[in-house]
């Protein structure tokens, strides 16, 4: 039954339209199921990328207009991104593959917003941030100056470089950098505001370390290196030993005294130094310059020799002297007691400055010791050779006043050659409190010698002497006891020193100018005083005031008792005269007295 029923089926031919399907609707729209548009969703979606917001994709160039670029970036629409953003790019065509950044999925059009400027910004902020971590070199273009330093490009991301990290020595002109293309490290990031900080300097100083360790390796003591100098202090100079750096001490320079480096050497300089040590700790290494020559006492003449004369140039004043530089490296000592055949004291600092030139005598030398003593007044003759004939005792002479001391004066009769005035010396008549109340500095005075001690180099000398002792009239002119006017000088607590006629100079202790009326005397008054005391070895005079009138009152006390006395007596004398005429009366008188009495008794009784 099967077969005849297939044999019977004969196929039709085809005709217009029988492909055609009747489901569509009237527009040509397919109708699917729920389930069917579910599973053709599914389908599609499973051919497109997972995509998220505010990260980096991947995407194709598919078309490069004038104005935009357009991405496939295997979603649902294509991304378009402003032509602007591609600058670098310059030969940018279809089918180059680009990295974006995705703004958003769907905007208000439900469009695709990608950005290439952000893409880049956050993977050069991911390069910096990695180049942190890893301590790794970065590359970027110094695009403009700012204030404290400059800013450099990082693949389009800005960061700062600070003034001092652009090089390891200062730079004033930042101007210099703008445009160069340099290597940097980054020293500092900041991820909220996504900022960086870089440093040059960092490298520089990294790749000298290496170097340094490398010639630290090599180090000997006693090497002799070439360095360039780079630096100058007020204690040493700074030289670069090609990567390293060394200190060569203001000590080690030269053997003979320099106030500052820059009296031999110079910036930029080349100069050949000696390894003198270093230090493995802290990659300190010492320098010496002088140390390549022989030292100087090694090489000094034979000829110097004690009483040979030399010449040199002051280098060092102290105030026990000066020392010259005969040559550099040799100094010799001259000391203060060897500035002038005078006794009287030298200050080193006024006789000798620095820089002069003086020529001096050998008196020692000891060249294992480096040491020399030289005198300056050795190359006179001494003049102290003949100075007891010259200025013999009780000689006359004039000098001139050099120096005041609160114990006499200082002279100088000639160039090496002086004595001392003592201040109770200056005057017969006068005592004075300083002797520059009777002289001063510079003036000229006429002396007499009274000592010579040629051992010592001393001159005792004298002025008042030049004049008669004045004290032996004194004595009997101011006699304990006498009484003159006298003017006050001056007064203190002790008392007063005053004047006496002839210029005499006498004191008053306190207690002996308290004046009549309780007060004391003061400076400039006239008062009458009677002399206490006087001693003339010793030429001092005491006086009171108070003495004298408490003995002028008690005089005249003395007077009116003695004319009182007498006219006691006187009185005594009329009385007893008066008595005895009374013992010359008549007895008869005295019997009439008598009767006289009785009548007057008898009278009385009557009555």
């Amino acid at each position: 039954m099967e077969k005849s029923e297939n044999k019977g089926f004969e196929e039709k031919p085809p005709v217009a339209h029988d492909d055609y399907d009747w489901s569509r609707g009237r527009r040509g729209q397919v109708s699917y199921s729920q389930e069917q548009r579910n599973t053709f969703l599914q389908q599609y979606d499973n051919t497109l990328s997972s995509m998220k917001e505010f990260e980096i994709v991947t995407g194709k160039v598919v078309a490069v207009t004038n104005s935009d670029v357009v991405l496939d970036v295997n979603y649902k629409s294509d991304g378009v991104v402003p032509r602007s953003e591609f600058r670098d790019m310059p030969l940018l065509k279809a089918g180059d593959e680009v990295e974006v950044y995705v703004e958003t999925q769907e905007n208000k059009e439900g469009q695709l917003v990608l950005s290439r400027r952000k893409a880049k910004l956050l993977r050069a902020w991911e390069n910096i941030v990695q180049s942190f971590e890893e301590a790794r070199v970065i590359s970027g273009t110094v695009i403009s100056k700012t204030k404290g330093g400059l800013i450099v490009d990082i693949n389009g991301l800005e960061t700062f470089l600070p003034g001092s990290q652009i090089d390891i020595k200062p730079i004033t002109d930042y101007d210099a950098y703008v445009g160069k293309v340099m290597d940097f490290k980054v020293v500092k990031v900041n991820e909220q505001i996504k900022n960086a900080v870089v440093s040059h300097k960092a490298l520089i100083e990294s790749d000298l370390e290496q170097q340094r360790m490398e010639i630290l390796s090599r180090l000997e003591k006693g090497q002799v290196l070439e360095g360039t100098v780079k630096n100058l202090t007020p204690f040493g100079a700074f030289l670069d030993l090609g990567g390293v750096d060394g200190l060569l001490y203001i000590t080690d320079i030269s053997w003979g005294r320099i106030k500052h480096p820059e009296d031999v050497l110079s910036d930029g300089q080349k100069i050949n130094v000696v390894v003198l040590g270093f230090d493995d700790e802290k990659k300190r290494i010492s320098l010496g310059l002088k140390q390549l020559i022989p030292h100087p006492w090694e090489v000094l003449p034979a000829d110097i020799v004690p009483g040979s004369t030399v010449e040199g140039r002051i280098v060092n004043v102290e105030d026990y002297g000066a020392f010259l530089e005969i040559t550099p490296g040799v100094e010799g000592l001259i000391h203060v007691s060897e500035v002038s055949w005078s006794s009287q004291p030298v200050n080193s600092r006024d006789f000798f400055k620095e820089g002069a030139i003086f020529k001096a005598k050998v008196v020692t030398i000891d060249r294992d010791d480096k040491r020399m003593a030289l005198s300056v007044r050795q190359l006179v003759d001494d003049p102290w050779a003949a100075v007891e004939t010259k200025y013999a005792p009780k000689t006359k002479h004039t000098g001139e006043v050099k120096n005041l001391t609160p114990y006499g004066v200082f002279i100088e009769l000639e160039d090496g050659i002086g004595g001392m005035v003592h201040i109770s010396d200056l005057s017969w008549t006068k005592r004075y409190a300083h002797p520059s109340e009777f002289t001063k500095v510079g003036d000229k005075l006429d002396i007499i010698v009274i000592e010579v001690d040629k051992e010592n180099r001393k001159l005792s000398l004298g002025h008042k002497q030049l004049e008669e002792n004045p004290w032996d009239t004194f004595e009997t002119v101011f006699p304990v006891g006498s009484n003159h006017e006298a003017l006050i000088l001056r007064r203190d607590d002790r008392g007063a020193i005053v004047q006496l006629p002839y210029g005499l100079e006498a004191f008053a202790p306190i207690r002996h100018i308290k004046k009549e009326d309780g007060s004391i005397a003061d400076a400039e008054e006239t008062v009458m005083v009677k002399v206490i005391e006087f001693n003339r070895d010793d030429k001092r005079i005491l006086v009171s005031h108070t003495r004298y009138y408490s003995d002028m009152k008690k005089e005249a006390d003395d007077k009116v008792k003695e004319v009182e006395k007498d006219d006691q007596k006187k009185a005594r004398e009329a009385v007893k005269k008066q008595n005895d005429k009374t013992e010359r009366s008549t007895l008869g008188d005295l019997e009439g007295f008598a009767d006289l009495k009785e009548q007057l008794k008898d009278s009385d009784k009557t009555e």
